[in-house]
């Protein structure tokens, strides 16, 4: 057994005995998870696609879903930045050859979107299925997010236009994705090359001194993506459109009485 594989274990058991202290020390507080509840909540998906459902969708079909679904906050084609900053956009078909994003490299991007930054699309895979649409999260259904992501990887000019994505054929297109070699992974919370050797990447210790940084570093930091002034009204108050659970709330886009009394 492999160090990383014995620290996942020490971990599990560790949650184990914890959960057991719990429930046995704190009666009438909480119960056991029953396995259907738990099922429902473990449906992350790896990047080697471990917990991927299968199913399949058109993009012709995903472009419909996301019209009827997506739209509103993101554009009829992804590249609205009014609500969120764009999902689609600053990335060539020269990146998609090299799977880095050369704007990266050069530091000429003008704007940072969802297929610039992105290096796995089971990531993509995973968020739309567990927190899209943003008012009824999960409530999209397998082939409904294989039709969506296949849109979007269309708008990215990654497939063509009558592309079926599916299990079975998601991993061939992981290998277009234009920044999918520009994720370090070596290193403690990801095992990269190290870990053949027995290791969790970086000798199986997290980076914490920031050392791949400290060189040629920037002297002025400029965050990529926001939402520019002029859209901060175009859709109301973003703090008022919140889910109704979790712990993220909307930016405050419209001055309220407290707000120009402050003034």
């Amino acid at each position: 057994m492999s160090r990383f594989s014995k620290s996942i274990l020490a971990l599990a058991t560790a949650a184990l005995a914890s959960g057991a202290f719990a429930f046995d020390n704190y009666g009438g507080v909480g119960r056991q998870a029953t396995p259907a509840e738990v099922k429902a909540w473990d449906i992350d998906v790896r990047p080697d696609f471990k917990g991927l459902p299968a199913g399949s969708g058109k993009v012709s079909h995903g472009n419909d879903l996301f019209e009827e679904k997506c739209a509103s906050c993101h554009g009829s084609f992804g590249e609205s930045n009014e609500v969120f900053t764009p999902l689609i956009g600053g990335t060539t078909k020269d990146d998609i050859k090299t799977g880095r994003v050369a704007g990266f490299v050069s530091g000429d991007i003008p704007q940072r979107t969802t297929f610039t930054k992105v290096a796995t699309i089971s990531t993509l895979w995973d968020y739309i299925y567990r927190a899209m649409p943003w008012t009824e999260p999960k409530s999209l259904k397998p082939d409904e997010v294989y039709a969506i992501l296949a849109y979007f990887l269309n708008l990215a000019d990654i497939v063509p236009a009558d592309f079926v994505l599916s299990d079975k054929n998601i991993a061939e297109v992981q290998k277009l994705m234009p920044n999918r070699n520009g994720m370090i992974t070596d290193h403690g919370m990801w095992p990269g090359p190290a870990a053949a050797k027995g290791g969790i990447g970086n000798g199986g210790k997290p980076d914490v001194r920031n050392t791949a940084c400290m060189k040629d570093c920037k002297k002025e930091v400029r965050v990529g993506s926001v939402l520019p002034d002029y859209a901060r009204t175009a859709h109301g108050n973003l703090e008022e459109q919140n889910r109704t659970f979790g712990p993220v709330r909307g930016v405050r886009t419209v001055e309220g009485a407290a707000d120009k009394a402050a003034k």
